[in-house]
């Protein structure tokens, strides 16, 4: 993908916090275009001029084979569809995934993601079993068991002092260079144990920011469970069992997770932090990993 920023709503990217500190740290954000200027011109005194944030249909698009198209920003989009690939159980590790094509395709983008053939077979099965299915539920998932697909619980002895979130989320704005020139993106942040920031990806969708840095952290090699995840959204299932398939131990949501999200983490020994703020946030579960 080669579209660049309208020349009038160039901004001074933050200093990049993977380009400060000690490794490991994740590659910084793409330059790629996430927003425009939107003008409106009546004649008087009161003409707009305002960044507004894209928002593009993305197809996920496997050894040739269309799986699935979701709303997304047209940012950091290969970290999106390694992440996705590995949070939705497509690929099981990062040598699974072989190649990844970021192209137009009419008025959205395509990820042309190859995967191994075994990847390839799993998907497919995966596939042919949702066909036909008659059940409400999740993409087709018609119970529970099928929904919460089992995890490897997490064994990090990570311990992490509440101070290093505070500082954390008195950061987190700072390095959310988009959302502070749309006001339209969410935000997921990996942080040190010290509560320094290694990396952080932005989109229109909470979830698909969170693909993006899990994408991040597998490409760049670093170890998820030494860290914790800060994510400015509330903490639903899919966020809870998104960090658990990454092996992240910790997770601190900005909002209020949902009970499916806390018996999720409390099965898989995930630590769930929610309704943090910098001097404030409640424990839900996993008190071990909280350092006094």
């Amino acid at each position: 993908m080669t579209a660049a920023r309208p020349r009038e709503a160039e901004t001074p990217s933050p200093p990049s916090p993977c380009e400060q500190g000690a490794a490991p740290k994740l590659q910084p954000p793409t330059a790629e275009a996430a927003y425009r200027l939107l003008r409106r011109d009546s004649g008087t005194a009161d003409s707009l001029s305002e960044c507004v944030a894209e928002e593009v249909p993305v197809a996920m698009v496997y050894n040739g084979l269309s799986h699935v198209v979701m709303m997304a920003s047209p940012t950091d989009l290969e970290d999106f569809a390694l992440g996705f690939s590995l949070t939705e159980g497509i690929i099981e590790t990062k040598s699974e995934f072989m190649d990844c094509e970021i192209a137009r395709a009419g008025e959205g983008i395509e990820a042309r993601i190859e995967i191994s053939a075994r990847a390839f077979f799993r998907l497919k099965e995966h596939r042919r079993a949702l066909q036909g299915r008659t059940g409400c539920g999740l993409c087709g998932v018609e119970s529970l068991d099928q929904a919460l697909r089992d995890l490897p619980k997490l064994n990090s002895e990570l311990r992490v002092r509440p101070q290093a979130i505070h500082n954390a989320l008195d950061a987190l704005p700072a390095l959310q260079g988009l959302n502070r020139i749309t006001h339209a993106l969410h935000a997921a942040a990996f942080c040190a144990p010290d509560g320094e920031i290694v990396g952080v990806r932005e989109d229109v969708g909470r979830h698909n920011a969170f693909d993006k840095l899990i994408g991040a952290l597998a490409k760049d090699g670093v170890d998820a469970g030494k860290g914790f995840a800060v994510i400015t959204s509330r903490c639903s299932f899919e966020m809870a069992q998104k960090a658990i398939s990454a092996g992240i131990p910790m997770l601190v949501a900005v909002s209020a997770p949902t009970h499916l999200a806390i018996k999720l983490a409390e099965r898989y020994d995930l630590t769930l932090l929610a309704l943090a703020r910098s001097d404030s946030m409640k424990l839900f579960t996993g008190a071990r990993r909280i350092q006094s």
